[in-house]
């Protein structure tokens, strides 16, 4: 085990979702001891486009956790269509593949015990930074448990959000996002967006073959109707390619998933000497189609900045704090900028609907906003 000032290290992350396994795994088979804390139980369902981007692929081959063995569906071609239904198609630069999260993440776990991860199901409470590069964190039913690096990867939303006082919280959180996954027909390597009033709608399909189908709303949009089935049938219908995928699948959960008060406001990337990564760092709009990538590639980000912290005496917290927000900047932030400028004009029905015609006829326009919202190869 690694020691530094004295201390023997032992690494705390809180959340088991893509960029908390991730961690996991790049630092146990460093040699560090992790322990990992987890609400739920794998595997679950989680409400999530399951389309991930090439670009994290050879680092996930490095960590030791190809997802070719869980054959994935290849995809290779994005189609983009305004409210009015008029479309436009594009190749993916570095293409990608479509894993649902129930099976990605357990897959994820699985490996992360292999590498000597500790798995503690229990709901964080509270964490306190001592202030000699200590913290304790508390849990509901668990001892607290000590550790001298704290990783933060607790999602979008989460009541330790509120035990820090985040500042993104005090702003309006206005979306709802909706996820299930069905039986139909769908061409092979595809990711389609559709655009609908007060919202867009991703569709792919998972290493099943089943179709994932998940989309976001203003919840000013969905109030008015009060009810999932009757918002989709008079809002998402509106764009016939969407009536159309509905009305010819057959929906594999008994009910779909849902997750209310989403915030795409700036969020710190450190709280109380915590990296945060994935949605608790920054969460982009599903309208770039890339969280999944950029949870991994931030995961990815903090464990480096963390084994420099652990090997490197003369480097100390600050540094590696500093270091960690200006790499994550470095990577994310103009791809979080993109995704708020489309956003804003894609909602707006008559400026999506002349957007995606200009595309149509400047057919290098969606090719060049794919590439602003994707990353290089990682490795």
């Amino acid at each position: 085990m690694l020691m530094y000032m004295g201390l023997e290290h032992h690494i705390i992350i809180i959340g088991g979702g893509l960029a908390g396994l991730t961690s996991a795994i790049h630092l146990a088979r460093a040699g560090l001891p992790v322990s990992l804390v987890e609400k739920n139980t794998y595997p679950r369902h989680k409400v999530c486009g399951e389309y991930i981007s090439n670009e994290v692929l050879p680092y996930l081959q490095w960590l030791g956790a190809d997802p070719a063995v869980l054959a994935p569906a290849d995809i290779s071609r994005l189609l983009l269509s305004a409210a009015n239904g008029k479309t436009i198609s594009a190749t993916l630069p570095l293409g990608g593949f479509g894993v649902s999260r129930y099976t990605l993440d357990h897959f994820l776990l699985n490996k992360a015990l292999a590498a000597g991860v500790r798995l503690i199901t229990d709901t964080v409470t509270d964490v306190e930074y001592h202030g000699d590069n200590s913290y304790m964190v508390r849990m509901k039913t668990h001892p607290p448990l000590t550790g001298t690096v704290v990783l933060g990867a607790f999602g979008k939303r989460s009541t330790l959000d509120q035990r820090l006082s985040r500042a993104f919280l005090r702003k309006p959180a206005p979306w709802l996002a909706v996820k299930g996954h069905y039986e139909g027909d769908f061409p092979d390597g595809l990711v389609a967006l559709h655009n609908f009033p007060g919202g867009y709608c991703g569709v792919s399909k998972t290493e099943t073959g089943a179709l994932n189908i998940c989309y976001l709303v203003q919840m000013d949009s969905f109030r008015r109707y009060g009810d999932i089935d009757r918002h989709r049938e008079e809002v998402l219908y509106r764009n016939h390619h969407l009536k159309t995928i509905f009305g010819n699948s057959r929906p594999l959960f008994d009910q779909p998933l849902a997750i209310s008060q989403i915030s795409f406001e700036r969020k710190t990337k450190v709280e109380q000497h915590m990296l945060l990564t994935g949605d608790t760092a920054g969460l982009i709009h599903p309208l770039c189609g890339n969280g999944m990538a950029m949870a991994i590639h931030s995961a990815r980000l903090a464990a480096t900045a963390v084994l420099r912290y652990c090997n490197d005496a003369a480097y100390d917290r600050h540094r590696m704090e500093t270091d960690y927000t200006r790499e994550w900047e470095k990577a994310f932030s103009y791809r979080m900028k993109m995704g708020r400028l489309l956003n804003n004009l894609f909602l707006k029905d008559r400026l999506s609907t002349w957007l995606v015609q200009q595309m149509a006829s400047v057919p290098a326009i969606l090719p060049f906003i794919i590439r602003q919202t994707h990353g290089n190869l990682i490795i």
